[in-house]
């Protein structure tokens, strides 16, 4: 989002502020300048070290009405999505989410926001002209990973905010931890299953071919409705978003619903018996057959290739 912040902030000739909240988080305001923010809004207290929503959306609508941007970008996080829709809502402003493509309106200047629509078969443009600011939240990875600049300079803006702990209606009381199953979105191998694995069987294959490469399990939209696996897994327009270094799709149509989540992963590889199937369209390696003899071929070249 830095990055295409700042690509928006030259094309309007103005700035990039960057938003830093939390406990202890100072060493991110110079990462923030370092990824092109001309200036950052540092808001460090106690009670901003759990996220809860009324402090930090508090917090970000003073921000809001006192600077008065023409655009407020948030992360499509679900703790993004939870604060961009409090925010917007507390300014009376536009919301639109899950974008995927952001530029400048040539014509008039308004932010050209674009998401997956009806289940990833459009895609829609949206343009916030009435209100302001123009608020959306953006999809995990669907940009390019800018160049850190540490000779980039910023100014640091200390925010005090009146926050007392009785005054806000939330407490975090524990936190549960899932171990054992790798980031989807932060990982750099995706092995994903769809309809062809045919079952929750044919996902042991998927895992296995997975944890041999180190990855992690992605799922087609229709694997997760069956039952076969779970939600977390889903990858497309209504799942999760990935931009792995490799991306495999085993038993994958590739329906536009999906492809919206994994079209960017830098090298694709496709499985499927079907030698017609549109996810060939979009693979850079393919290979049509019977995924029940090619995915295990996989895993023991993979097994003999990573020990030697």
């Amino acid at each position: 989002m830095m990055g295409q912040g700042r690509k928006l902030a030259n094309e309007r000739r103005t700035s990039l502020t960057a938003c830093v909240l939390g406990q202890d988080v100072g060493h991110i305001t110079r990462e923030a300048i370092a990824y092109g923010a001309d200036r950052v809004f540092w808001a460090d207290d106690p009670v901003l070290g759990a996220y809860r929503t009324g402090p930090y959306a508090r917090i970000l609508v003073d921000l809001v009405r006192r600077f008065k941007p023409e655009i407020f970008l948030l992360g499509a996080s679900l703790r993004g999505r939870d604060l961009a829709s409090s925010v917007a809502a507390e300014l009376y402003t536009g919301l639109t989410a899950d974008c995927t493509g952001l530029e400048i309106d040539g014509e008039n200047g308004l932010l050209r926001q674009t998401r997956p629509a009806f289940g990833g078969n459009v895609l829609a443009t949206i343009l916030c002209s009435r209100f302001r600011p123009q608020m959306c939240t953006v999809r995990h990875r669907v940009f390019e990973m800018p160049v850190a600049d540490s000779s980039h300079h910023g100014k640091v803006i200390a925010i005090r905010g009146e926050l007392p702990e009785e005054q806000i209606a939330t407490r975090v009381l524990d936190f549960v931890v899932v171990h054992g199953e790798v980031n989807l979105a932060e990982a750099k191998i995706v092995v994903s299953g769809g309809r062809g694995t045919g079952g929750p069987k044919g996902f042991d294959l998927i895992r296995e071919l997975a944890n041999v490469l180190g990855g992690a399990v992605g799922a087609s939209r229709t694997a997760v409705d069956e039952g076969w696996i779970s939600y977390d897994h889903q990858i497309g327009q209504t799942g999760r978003t990935v931009r792995p270094d490799l991306y495999i799709a085993c038993g994958i149509s590739g329906s536009i619903q999906h492809l919206a989540g994994m079209s960017t992963s830098r090298v694709i590889v496709a499985v499927n018996k079907d030698p017609e199937a549109p996810i060939f369209r979009m693979a850079d390696y393919g290979i049509a057959g019977d995924l029940f003899q090619i995915v295990p071929a996989l895993t023991a070249q993979f097994k003999k290739k990573l020990k030697s």
